[in-house]
């Protein structure tokens, strides 16, 4: 229902008089007068009707106003209001209602109270009953309200409304609900929560002020029929192209589900073909066209044994293509690229040497040796049988399945990196085994396989060993020298009465730090041999005598005469001189400050005399190792300078790659190593630069031995820290749980539990965190102590042309 509304401004249109003096205008639509729209009024109780005079005759603008016309700028309805000061005399003091009412002189306008007589039709045709919207004939029978119906984001609903409530200024219905279930943002695609809204207003710039608010939000909005009937075949002819839309979805996924199974199974093939072709084409993009521009030149490296393939396979394609190809092999001073053929089982013992430096070209290569170093010095620090079963175990796992696709096409990288060491970690789960034997370990556990080497009932038999001297000392001590006491060593490893000890832990540390130092001797003396080779290989004998020698003498006059030491202690020291053995620590350090123990023997006659001519030739090495190359190559170098200028057919035969070569000169000489180019007649050799190399590797070597021997002692630190932390996990967790199973008379119910907990723990702790500390030491050893004594590691893989990494 329409009413009229006071104006919220002081009256000053100028119409004020052609108004009735009430201060509502519909001619202009500023400054005081109110914009004639369908709002209640709330400031009186009665709502009043103006209505134009029956004469046709606006009283706004004096022109001819009626049901009919379109002329009036008035828009055939002024609204005013009339207070209550006013309204009451105009109705005669509370007159009948129903009555006309005679409005002031010049207003042309009719005012009528509404009361419940309005039921009773007026002159003009209208009712209470009538519709206000659209009302059947009347001034007002071309107005209508409009709708606009969308979606909006719930998020911006509420400033939605209060912009739309504060821009019309209220002169609007709207209303808000939230969709039941998500639908799909025709933006996105994905499915949103949506709150859908409806608007009622009245008037064309309130529509057009709503449709630009709606598209600043972002709203969707969707075409309203406002005819119930039209409505309800709308909501029919959506649900049918919905049907119809879901049917062809479906024939459409049906479609794509066959075209795609199609696909799926070339899509493996056609990949291989498109990276075959990209790597052809690769290739060809790196040759250069030859100065007729009628062939191809292509440059690079191939190895010795697969030439005549290269030529076989480069004659039958140019006989099908009738075009020749041939194949010439060129000098080149380049230093080639280093390829050493792998198999699944090498490929991870070289993967370790590579991460190190890929060795230079024909340089000895470490991995076939590090295929048993390796597992055995990880075995050293993680002897236990069973900890070794179950990593021997995992390993032949993968090693059994590893033809199977699941296994290979895994994407896990822990995993992909397990299985690619599958057989690095057979061998070290090998060798763990072997040294746990040693070791006498099994879970912590000793195992008695061979009888023990040690009699308690013959020392009973010849002490005095009463009831009263058992119950004051509890620890019993087993005297080797008595007869029968100790029949002989163990067959194979510790024997397991040592487990039952007191001095079990002395024993197992002074046993684990000697073979520690034997071991990195061992090791270390290896490497410094297999230098020999590379300096035989490349040509370079003169670092035989100045340095692979003098390294020997000291690494061996010092350290190797410790390792004799220990071993001659072992061999010549029995149980009934133990009491006096002399301290091999001592005569160690007494040997470096030329000096004597009288409280401490010699272990053999003239070891005085020894140890004063080792340390006198270690020291000596020193000197020869650091000036003895540089100076050499000096000499070499001014012998040189004084032939004649030309390079003599030895030199130039020696820097040609043909099958007679074993080796390439030009690179990886000491010049190159001082500093110099391959071209030995046009660098100019500087000493000082060789002094300086050679002297950091003087000192590198020789403080190096010292820190190196000390550095494999971590192989007895990790054996010790491996046993006493399976001890101790077995003590806290399997010996309690079995100890309270004993006393509450439930031994197999609380042993599950309690078994779970030590697999689990065994798993974690020991097998992967100590597997993988014990693994970290074992390259460190290989990498620092052992490789850095002949191999340089400052070649480069050669990447050769094959389909096997692409089909990959």
């Amino acid at each position: 229902m329409f009413g009229a509304v006071k104006s919220w401004r002081k009256p000053s249109c100028s119409c004020r008089r052609r108004c009735g003096g009430l201060g509502w205008c519909c001619l202009h639509q500023r400054g005081g007068c109110w914009h004639p729209r369908p709002v209640t009024c709330f400031a009186s109780r009665r709502r009043q009707i103006a209505w134009h005079r029956s004469s046709g005759m606006c009283g706004a603008t004096s022109s001819p106003c009626g049901p009919s016309s379109t002329s009036c700028s008035c828009t055939l309805l002024c609204w005013a209001r009339a207070t209550a000061s006013r309204s009451a005399p105009a109705l005669g003091g509370g007159g009948g209602l129903g009555e006309r009412v005679p409005a002031p002189a010049g207003t042309g306008l009719t005012v009528v109270p509404l009361g419940s007589q309005l039921a009773a039709p007026h002159a003009d045709g209208l009712s209470e009953r009538s519709p206000l919207l659209q009302p059947p004939g009347g001034p007002h029978q071309d107005l209508r309200v409009n709708f606009v119906a969308g979606a909006v984001e719930p998020s911006k609903a509420a400033a939605l409304e209060r912009l739309l409530w504060r821009a019309c200024r209220g002169f609007l219905i709207a209303s808000f609900r939230e969709t039941e279930q998500q639908l799909e943002d025709p933006v996105t695609g994905e499915p949103a929560t949506w709150m859908t809204f409806l608007i009622s207003y009245w008037g064309e710039r309130i529509g057009q002020k709503i449709h630009k608010i709606t598209d600043c939000f972002h709203c969707h909005v969707f075409p309203f029929v406002e005819q119930e009937e039209g409505r309800l075949t709308t909501l029919q002819q959506l649900r049918q192209q919905s049907q119809e839309l879901q049917e062809v979805l479906g024939e459409t996924e049906r479609f794509l589900t066959q075209v795609l199974g199609r696909v799926q199974r070339l899509l493996p093939p056609w990949q291989v073909q498109i990276r075959k072709m990209k790597a052809v084409y690769l290739a060809l993009n790196q040759c250069s066209v030859s100065a007729t521009h009628k062939c191809l030149i292509a440059e690079g490296w191939c190895a010795t044994r697969d030439l005549p393939t290269l030529q076989q396979v480069l004659q039958d394609s140019s006989s099908e293509a009738g075009v020749s190809a041939v194949v010439h092999r060129i000098p080149c001073r380049d230093m080639p690229p280093t390829l050493i053929r792998t198999n699944r089982f090498t490929a991870s013992f070289q993967g370790i040497v590579d991460a190190y430096g890929v060795g230079r070209y024909q340089e000895v290569n470490p991995a076939p040796y590090t295929i048993i170093t390796f597992p055995f010095l990880f075995a050293v620090m993680f002897g236990d049988v069973g900890h070794g079963l179950l990593m021997f175990l995992f390993a032949l796992a993968m090693v059994l399945a590893e033809n199977q696709p699941a296994v290979k096409t895994a994407q896990n990288e822990i995993w992909q990196t397990f299985f690619s060491g599958r057989y690095l970690l057979l061998l070290m789960g090998l060798f763990s085994i072997y040294t746990g034997f040693i070791y006498n370990e099994c879970f912590s556990r000793a195992t008695t396989i061979f009888s023990s080497g040690w009699s308690v009932a013959a020392m009973a038999t010849q002490s005095d060993w009463s009831d009263t001297f058992l119950a004051e000392h509890p620890l019993l001590t087993l005297d080797p020298n008595v007869t029968g006491v100790f029949l002989g060593p163990y067959p194979f490893g510790i024997d397991p009465v040592w487990s039952l000890a007191v001095n079990h832990l002395s024993f197992l540390n002074s046993f684990k730090m000697k073979m520690s130092v034997i071991l990195g001797v061992t090791h270390m003396t290896f490497g410094v041999v297999l230098g020999v080779f590379n300096h035989i290989h490349f040509g370079q004998w003169h670092r035989l005598l100045l340095e692979t020698l003098p390294e020997l003498v000291f690494l061996l006059g010092l350290f190797g005469y410790l390792v004799f030491l220990v071993i001659y202690k072992w061999l010549c020291i029995s149980a009934a001189s133990a009491a006096s053995a002399p301290s091999i620590l001592i005569h160690f350090i007494n040997m470096f400050l030329f000096s004597r123990s009288p409280t401490n023997r010699l272990l053999f006659p003239g070891q005085e005399v020894v140890q004063s001519v080792l340390v006198v030739l270690a020291l000596a090495m020193v000197p020869v190792l650091l000036l003895g190359t540089p100076l050499f190559l000096h000499w070499q170098h001014r012998r040189r300078s004084r032939r004649p200028t030309g390079r003599q057919p030895d030199e130039d035969k020696s820097r040609i790659l043909d099958s007679s070569d074993t080796s390439v000169a030009g690179w990886g000489s000491d010049e190159e190593k001082a500093g110099c180019p391959g071209n030995s007649e046009e660098a100019e050799f500087v000493l000082s630069e060789v002094l300086m190399h050679q002297a950091i590797h003087t000192i590198e070597f020789c403080l190096g031995c010292i820190s190196n021997t000390a550095s494999y002692l971590r192989l007895w630190a990790l054996s010790l820290a491996h046993a006493q932390l399976s001890e101790v996990l077995w003590a806290m967790v399997m010996r309690s749980g079995l100890r309270m199973g004993r006393e509450w008379g439930v031994a197999p119910v609380v042993l599950v539990p309690v078994f779970a907990a030590f697999a689990v723990l065994t798993v974690a702790i020991l097998l992967v965190m100590e597997g993988l500390s014990a693994f970290l030491h074992a390259l460190r050893l290989h990498w620092v102590e052992f490789q850095n004594k002949f191999y340089s590691g400052s070649g480069y893989k050669l990447s050769p042309f094959t389909f096997t990494a692409e089909e990959e």
